[in-house]
């Protein structure tokens, strides 16, 4: 669904007792970063002061808040008081289709999560912003691997078309997820510190075991099962 100028997308949590609550993310489809309103009169664990993280090059003197906590507060402010475990419907309506699934809020939380993160404005999980683009909820692990592995590499061909130097190996990538796992770590921390809320910090450690499931398999070469599904293409002649 188009709203305007925006990606947007709109997260519907419901069950049959009447509980429903519903979380609407608009993204600039230039920039893919977020268009929705900050949000008034932000908790002081929001500032970059208080929530930075340790290899976070934003500067405190020009950015007061950090970019991923001020979002990170209105969907905490949202879930408040709903326990992660809490079974609901889950309806994602997106741009060109919707996806419904029967899960726990935290399922619904990280894949929303996911989307915010990466399009909140912060330098280092922003690196993946060009995911929200082709955002899937409720991806799977093999589909995320799958998915951040063909974006990194298509980079690359348009690396190499403009002169510079391609990494094929994916050295970058590997470590551009080990910073995020700090970040992510770093969240959840933060999150427990403050404001001990249950769905949201679970839903910190799901993104989390994705983030280490694809640099898993960057370390262990455990791309086989990838491999073997592209194999007619690998043989291509």
């Amino acid at each position: 669904m188009k709203y305007g100028k925006s990606i947007s997308y709109k997260y519907i949590f419901g069950c049959s007792d009447g509980f429903q609550k519903i979380f609407d993310v608009n993204i600039d489809p230039e920039t893919l970063i977020l268009q929705n309103p900050p949000e008034d009169n932000l908790p002081e664990w929001t500032k970059l002061k208080n929530f930075k993280c340790s290899h976070c090059p934003l500067n405190e003197a020009e950015h007061t808040y950090c970019p991923v906590a001020t979002n990170l507060s209105k969907i905490i402010s949202f879930f408040e008081d709903v326990p992660s475990f809490q079974q609901v419907k889950i309806t994602v309506v997106a741009p060109e289709r919707s996806y419904v699934k029967a899960a726990d809020v935290q399922t619904g939380i990280s894949s929303l999560l996911g989307l915010i993160m990466a399009s909140s404005g912060c330098p280092v999980v922003g690196k993946l912003k060009s995911l929200v683009k082709f955002h899937l909820p409720f991806a799977t692990i093999e589909e995320t691997e799958f998915k951040i592995f063909s974006m990194y590499l298509l980079a690359q061909y348009f690396k190499m078309k403009k002169g510079g130097e391609p990494d094929w190996e994916m050295k970058k990538l590997n470590e551009l997820y080990n910073d995020i796992m700090i970040l992510n770590k770093n969240v959840a921390e933060k999150i427990a510190e403050v404001e001990n809320k249950d769905a949201s910090i679970n839903a910190v450690v799901v993104l989390n075991n994705f983030a280490d499931s694809v640099t898993f398999g960057l370390d262990m070469d455990a791309m086989e099962h990838l491999e073997e599904i592209f194999a007619d293409l690998v043989n291509l002649s």
